[in-house]
């Protein structure tokens, strides 16, 4: 029963995707374009490396929300500084999360799950629960996204990515779909303090 209600999620995955790739693509231009004019140094892309799929890692596309800048040495200035009011419109909107479509579209994400996090953060976890986190397609939105303001830890986030998982229900997914288009709709994302808090040495979990 299962493999078939995670077939009707990846048909849902797949015709959304299509259905929303050409008003994204231009979005994502207009967004670019944006970007590129108020801070002309770099690419208004930026690439990263996550942990997908079965702890595979995948490399995730975002539009650029900050700027370049640096000190006399080369070093990039603080994320504060350099996180501008374009910058923070961007992710208010979440349109930074856009490009991924073509992650869903590719197999590698979904429109719902666990976001895909940076390997130093799932240190958060056991290696049970990494494993166990990463059973499912990680997503654009999530179950801790849409709750991310309660979140003041990454053990916490870990912890609403967890309950997702097991869970799991295509009912789930549609409160989840829901929430995320009220927030958008609302604007009403939280504020960046209450959004991907620092991991702190004392969360790390070996074994």
């Amino acid at each position: 029963m299962k493999k078939i209600k995670l077939s009707v999620k990846r048909c849902f995955d797949i015709v959304f995707a299509l259905v929303g790739v050409i008003p994204a693509f231009s979005i994502i231009g207009l967004t670019a374009l944006l970007v590129k004019i108020n801070s002309p140094q770099g690419s208004p892309f930026f690439r990263q490396i996550r942990i997908g799929y079965h702890g595979k890692k995948i490399v995730i596309m975002k539009i650029r929300t900050m700027t370049n800048e640096r000190d006399e040495n080369g070093k990039l200035l603080a994320d504060s500084y350099r996180l501008k009011k374009w910058g923070k419109i961007i992710r208010k909107l979440s349109i930074d999360e856009l490009p991924q479509i073509f992650a869903v579209l590719k197999g590698e994400m979904s429109w719902i799950g666990p976001r895909p996090l940076l390997p130093k953060q799932m240190q958060v976890m056991t290696i049970a629960e990494q494993k166990e986190r990463q059973s499912m397609l990680p997503g654009i939105t999530g179950w801790e996204a849409v709750n991310e303001e309660k979140s003041d830890s990454r053990r916490k986030m870990a912890e609403y990515d967890l309950d997702y998982v097991r869970n799991w229900s295509l009912c789930l997914d549609l409160k989840i779909l829901c929430m995320t288009i009220r927030k958008l709709f609302h604007g009403n994302r939280a504020e960046e303090q209450y959004r991907a808090p620092k991991l702190r040495k004392s969360e790390i979990r070996n074994g």
